[in-house]
């Protein structure tokens, strides 16, 4: 289990250089940071560990193969020379994904079912039977990475996506989700302890996953048993999982007073997030009301306040923007003077619109969707040369 393997952890495009900082308090080495990701070596306790504190990771994958191709075949046959009884059980379920980058080949589908067959014919050749596929809930999960020239194969060590904590029962449409939520509260210089708000909370995203770092808590803490992926790998080691799941339990931190705060228009949301906190067994560290951004006021007299508004996508009317962000640039800068103030949006007329100069922009990718965080500090009134607080 101390053998040093390649690993590669994907993550939401912008939020790479955070991902390396976690990999390496995560005992990583060798870490290669691509778009959207990092490559990394590591033994399996570092794997372990990334798949239970990292909150930026989507997943981590665990590099078991790698060859030039050119056509179908030389993946059929790269594939089906993988000892992959070895690494789990024939009676365990499985799905192959494909991901394809400059590759010539014409068709993803027929690649994923030639690299399953590869799969299950070793496996036939090997014990006289096949596992199943399941593509809803798979077991073991395959993936497949094609560039122009190179099919890269993994085991998913991780199964559901990372930002799936288990915490939410309570969703809303357009969710951000639960690892970008983590980079942005790190990207705006939010620390445990600091005030911090989240005036437009929906389902509470940005809440939960704070409350989670106020608290120290490990993201993967809230996974049921079995259900990474490394679990179901014939070489998983319980005593180090269990020593590891231990270790970061007794992380947790005690909050004596409340410094999250929460709020939103929508009663429905409101309801949402409360229960998603409960669900959480997070309620008693964030502070919740019902509140128009246009009106409420700063819950301290400093602190941070993240958001994802409406934008073009989710809100559909542009005269409907050039609305409502000036009104939401006066309302922060009429009740926030103080705070530095970060808002998500994929439109890039808001700093324009909203009537504040941003210190900085930084480029994110809400899933598809090319975004900036806007990062602006409120000061009382007309903002001048030299006034501005430094981020």
């Amino acid at each position: 289990m101390n053998n040093t393997e390649t690993f590669f952890a994907p993550c939401p495009r912008g939020l790479e250089p955070l991902l390396a900082e976690e990999l390496t308090q995560a005992g990583a080495s060798a870490i290669k940071i691509t778009p959207g990701g990092a490559q990394f070596a590591g033994s399996w306790e570092t794997c372990y560990r990334a798949n239970l504190e990292s909150r930026i990771a989507t997943r981590v994958l665990w590099r078991v193969g790698q060859g030039a191709y050119a056509k179908e075949d030389d993946i059929y046959r790269l594939a089906l020379g993988l000892p992959w009884p070895k690494w789990f059980d024939v009676a365990r379920s499985l799905r192959v994904y494909v991901t394809a980058v400059k590759s010539p080949l014409k068709s993803i589908e027929f690649i994923t079912l030639r690299t399953k067959d590869a799969v299950c014919d070793c496996f036939r050749n090997a014990c006289n039977r096949r596992p199943s596929v399941n593509t809803a809930t798979p077991e073991v999960r395959i993936h497949l990475f094609l560039t122009a020239d190179t099919a890269t194969l993994y085991l998913d060590t991780s199964g559901e996506p990372l930002y799936m904590r288990g915490h939410k029962v309570a969703k809303v449409e357009a969710p951000l989700k639960e690892n970008l939520a983590a980079g942005i509260l790190r990207l705006s210089g939010w620390q445990p302890g600091m005030a911090l708000l989240d005036p437009m909370c929906g389902s509470g995203t940005f809440l939960l996953e704070a409350a989670q770092m106020l608290l120290g808590d490990a993201p993967g803490l809230g996974r049921e048993p079995g259900g990474f992926g490394f679990e179901r790998l014939t070489n998983f080691d319980a005593a180090l999982w269990r020593r590891l799941q231990v270790e970061a339990a007794q992380n947790r931190r005690i909050v004596e007073a409340v410094t999250l705060f929460g709020s939103d228009i929508s009663a429905d949301a409101m309801a949402r997030t409360q229960q998603n906190l409960a669900h959480a067994g997070l309620d008693d560290v964030v502070q919740l009301e019902r509140a128009d951004i246009l009106a409420r006021t700063a819950p301290a007299p400093s602190g941070v306040l993240v958001a994802n508004p409406p934008y073009g996508e989710r809100l559909g009317e542009a005269a409907e923007l050039a609305a409502l962000y000036p009104r939401l640039g006066d309302a922060l800068k009429r009740n926030f003077a103080g705070w530095n103030c970060w808002l998500l949006s994929s439109d890039t007329r808001l700093p324009q619109m909203i009537g504040l100069k941003a210190k900085r922009r930084a480029p994110l990718f809400n899933g598809a969707l090319e975004c900036r965080l806007y990062g602006f500090p409120v000061v009382a009134g007309r903002m001048r040369p030299g006034q501005e607080a430094q981020l």
